[in-house]
Protein backbone atom coordinates (compact mmCIF):
# COMPACT_ATOMS: atom_id res chain seq x y z
CA UNK A 1 0.00 0.00 0.00
CA UNK A 2 1.60 3.27 -0.94
CA UNK A 3 -0.40 5.68 1.25
CA UNK A 4 1.91 8.75 0.59
CA UNK A 5 1.28 11.39 -2.15
CA UNK A 6 4.45 12.57 -3.56
CA UNK A 7 3.26 16.43 -3.68
CA UNK A 8 3.16 16.81 0.57
CA UNK A 9 5.51 13.94 1.29
CA UNK A 10 8.32 17.09 1.52
CA UNK A 11 6.71 18.61 4.36
CA UNK A 12 6.42 15.14 6.75
CA UNK A 13 9.12 14.56 9.47
CA UNK A 14 10.63 11.46 8.78
CA UNK A 15 12.52 9.53 11.29
CA UNK A 16 14.48 6.75 9.43
CA UNK A 17 15.59 3.91 11.50
CA UNK A 18 18.69 2.12 10.85
CA UNK A 19 21.11 5.01 9.71
CA UNK A 20 24.84 3.49 9.08
CA UNK A 21 27.93 5.49 9.37
CA UNK A 22 29.36 2.70 6.70
CA UNK A 23 28.68 4.35 2.95
CA UNK A 24 28.29 1.11 1.31
CA UNK A 25 24.97 0.33 3.11
CA UNK A 26 21.24 1.15 2.05
CA UNK A 27 20.92 2.76 5.56
CA UNK A 28 23.43 5.33 5.07
CA UNK A 29 22.51 6.06 0.83
CA UNK A 30 19.05 6.36 2.08
CA UNK A 31 20.06 9.25 4.78
CA UNK A 32 22.46 10.58 2.43
CA UNK A 33 20.01 11.11 -0.26
CA UNK A 34 16.99 11.77 1.66
CA UNK A 35 19.06 15.12 2.98
CA UNK A 36 20.01 15.96 -0.54
CA UNK A 37 16.49 15.72 -1.71
CA UNK A 38 15.38 18.50 0.57
CA UNK A 39 13.64 16.14 2.85
CA UNK A 40 13.27 16.83 6.90
CA UNK A 41 14.84 13.74 8.06
CA UNK A 42 15.84 12.50 11.44
CA UNK A 43 18.24 9.36 11.96
CA UNK A 44 17.98 6.62 14.48
CA UNK A 45 20.81 4.47 15.03
CA UNK A 46 21.13 2.67 18.75
CA UNK A 47 24.58 3.55 19.01
CA UNK A 48 23.71 6.99 18.82
CA UNK A 49 26.60 8.05 16.55
CA UNK A 50 27.11 11.18 14.27
CA UNK A 51 26.45 10.80 10.54
CA UNK A 52 27.06 13.18 7.53
CA UNK A 53 27.66 16.06 10.43
CA UNK A 54 24.08 15.23 11.79
CA UNK A 55 23.10 14.17 15.45
CA UNK A 56 21.83 10.46 15.15
CA UNK A 57 18.93 9.44 17.95
CA UNK A 58 19.40 6.42 19.88
CA UNK A 59 15.65 5.86 19.59
CA UNK A 60 12.40 7.24 18.39
CA UNK A 61 11.50 8.68 21.77
CA UNK A 62 14.81 10.67 21.68
CA UNK A 63 13.80 12.71 19.02
CA UNK A 64 12.43 16.15 19.67
CA UNK A 65 9.75 16.11 17.70
CA UNK A 66 6.93 13.04 17.04
CA UNK A 67 7.82 12.17 13.07
CA UNK A 68 5.24 11.98 10.84
CA UNK A 69 6.36 8.87 8.98
CA UNK A 70 9.09 5.81 10.02
CA UNK A 71 10.83 4.62 7.39
CA UNK A 72 12.85 1.01 8.51
CA UNK A 73 16.46 -0.12 6.89
CA UNK A 74 16.73 -3.02 9.90
CA UNK A 75 16.21 -6.34 10.26
CA UNK A 76 12.78 -7.61 10.61
CA UNK A 77 12.92 -8.06 14.28
CA UNK A 78 13.81 -4.99 15.04
CA UNK A 79 10.75 -3.60 12.79
CA UNK A 80 8.78 -5.63 14.65
CA UNK A 81 9.56 -4.13 17.66
CA UNK A 82 9.31 -0.99 16.34
CA UNK A 83 5.63 -1.16 15.53
CA UNK A 84 5.06 -1.19 19.54
CA UNK A 85 7.58 2.39 19.74
CA UNK A 86 5.37 4.04 16.92
CA UNK A 87 2.30 2.89 18.79
CA UNK A 88 3.00 4.25 22.02
CA UNK A 89 4.20 7.58 19.94
CA UNK A 90 1.28 8.00 18.25
CA UNK A 91 3.13 7.61 15.06
CA UNK A 92 0.64 6.80 12.27
CA UNK A 93 2.66 6.02 9.13
CA UNK A 94 5.37 3.33 8.60
CA UNK A 95 7.41 2.26 5.62
CA UNK A 96 9.25 -1.09 5.57
CA UNK A 97 12.13 -1.00 3.22
CA UNK A 98 12.61 -4.27 1.25
CA UNK A 99 14.12 -7.00 3.99
CA UNK A 100 12.76 -5.06 6.69
CA UNK A 101 9.18 -6.47 6.86
CA UNK A 102 8.00 -9.10 7.96
CA UNK A 103 4.53 -10.70 7.91
CA UNK A 104 4.21 -9.95 11.81
CA UNK A 105 4.91 -6.63 11.73
CA UNK A 106 2.74 -5.39 8.97
CA UNK A 107 -0.52 -7.56 10.77
CA UNK A 108 0.17 -5.25 14.12
CA UNK A 109 0.81 -1.87 12.52
CA UNK A 110 -2.75 -2.42 11.01
CA UNK A 111 -3.87 -3.70 13.71
CA UNK A 112 -2.93 -0.45 15.72
CA UNK A 113 -4.14 1.93 12.69
CA UNK A 114 -1.30 2.50 11.15
CA UNK A 115 -0.98 2.89 7.80
CA UNK A 116 2.14 0.90 6.53
CA UNK A 117 4.00 0.27 3.16
CA UNK A 118 6.04 -2.88 2.28
CA UNK A 119 7.27 -4.49 -0.72
CA UNK A 120 8.52 -1.63 -2.36
CA UNK A 121 11.83 1.03 -1.90
CA UNK A 122 10.36 4.47 -0.47
CA UNK A 123 13.39 6.15 -2.72
CA UNK A 124 12.35 4.18 -5.88
CA UNK A 125 8.69 5.05 -4.98
CA UNK A 126 8.87 8.57 -4.51
CA UNK A 127 11.50 8.91 -7.73
CA UNK A 128 14.64 9.86 -5.70
CA UNK A 129 16.61 6.88 -7.09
Amino acid sequence: MLFMDSQNIKEKQIALVGVSEREEKYGFKIFRDLIKSGFKVEGINPRGVSVLGRKIYKSLKELPNVPDLVITVVPHEVTERLVEECRELGIKELWMQPGSESALAIQKAKEYGISVAHNACFMVEKGIW
